[in-house]
């Protein structure tokens, strides 16, 4: 693989940006700066922006995803010490973030030894929250009761709850339990949906994470949520909506009206771009190219911004 590196070391060559810019929404503008891509909505002020992304007042979190701590395979012969690092680039972004939410898969065959292990790494994350949503890799065997007894506490449901900060509205939705139907809510947690969203301004930002995506991003290899446009439906009259998502492995974004859809990458490693390939699997990659594969997501908003600000960083 020979263009992954452009000539100013960004981690990402031209072409890779242009091949990931063409699956994106047009109202999504990218950059990259200091090894780092950066994405904004294109009405949002550029000058706005960089005031987020500089504004101590202002909300901060990170996202991170799909860490598979129990893996064992040649595409990351060490998916405990990529998280370990993933753990500690987040304590040293030079702020502390107002909480880090793991969009899922944080373990890869949901045994007890895994769940105990990824807690006690999160454990040491400088932040004043943790939280969690599931992947299908957390539900193996048994529809998740193990994940719930490690990560459900103060959930509803199958471990779907929702929060306030900094004047935003989150949403933490599973979709990853009906495995024959990789991708679904179900009515439960869809009228928990409609009953959360039923006090919440029209005017208040709010920001949907899954692990899978809940726009049709692959449908083929369940990368999409078979009845998300019941909650997304609910989100029309939001006049701002992103919406997070793990489980793809890789950077994908899509505006969608009011909604803008980002899929993180991984801390453990890298799978194909949407159908290259029969099947969604592991991909090896020469072993000092691996990390630029990897990496972690921050976020900010400022009250009054036109959007959240989004950067995806590589895994240092």
């Amino acid at each position: 693989m020979t263009d992954d590196h452009d000539s100013q070391g960004t981690g990402m060559s031209r072409r890779q940006l242009m091949r990931h810019a063409s699956w994106f929404g047009s109202a999504v503008v990218l950059t990259v700066a200091g090894g780092e891509v950066i994405s904004h909505i294109a009405h949002a002020d550029d000058s706005a922006a960089a005031a987020t992304a500089a504004d101590l007042s202002g909300l901060r979190f990170v996202q991170v995803s799909d860490s598979h701590i129990g893996f064992q395979g040649p595409a990351n012969t060490d998916v405990t010490g990529s998280f370990t690092r993933a753990v500690d680039q987040i304590n040293t972004l030079g702020f502390r973030p107002d909480f880090v939410m793991h969009t899922g898969d944080l373990t890869h065959l949901s045994t007890p030894a895994q769940f105990d292990q990824v807690k006690q790494m999160m454990s040491g994350l400088a932040t004043g929250r943790v939280f969690t949503v599931p992947g299908e890799h957390d539900s193996v065997g048994d529809s998740g009761r193990a994940y719930r007894r490690a990560f459900g506490r103060d959930t509803t449901g199958d471990g779907w709850f929702s929060f306030d900060t900094h004047g935003v509205h989150f949403l933490a939705l599973v979709n990853t339990l009906a495995l024959e139907k990789l991708g679904h809510l179900g009515n439960e947690q869809i009228d928990f949906v409609r009953k959360d969203l039923a006090g919440v301004g029209s005017d208040t930002p709010v920001v949907v994470f899954s692990h899978i995506p809940l726009f049709a991003m692959y449908p083929a290899w369940g990368w999409s949520t078979d009845d998300a446009l019941k909650v997304l439906s609910l989100l029309k009259r939001f006049a701002s909506v992103t919406c997070l998502n793990g489980h793809v492995h890789q950077l994908f974004t899509r505006t969608e009206g009011n909604i803008t859809f980002h899929s993180a990458t991984t801390t453990a490693y890298p799978l194909p771009a949407p159908g290259h390939g029969p099947a969604p699997t592991p991909q090896v990659l020469p072993a000092r190219q691996l990390t630029s594969a990897l990496g972690i997501r921050t976020v900010t908003y400022t009250r009054g911004a036109d959007a959240l600000a989004v950067t995806d960083r590589r895994l240092a």
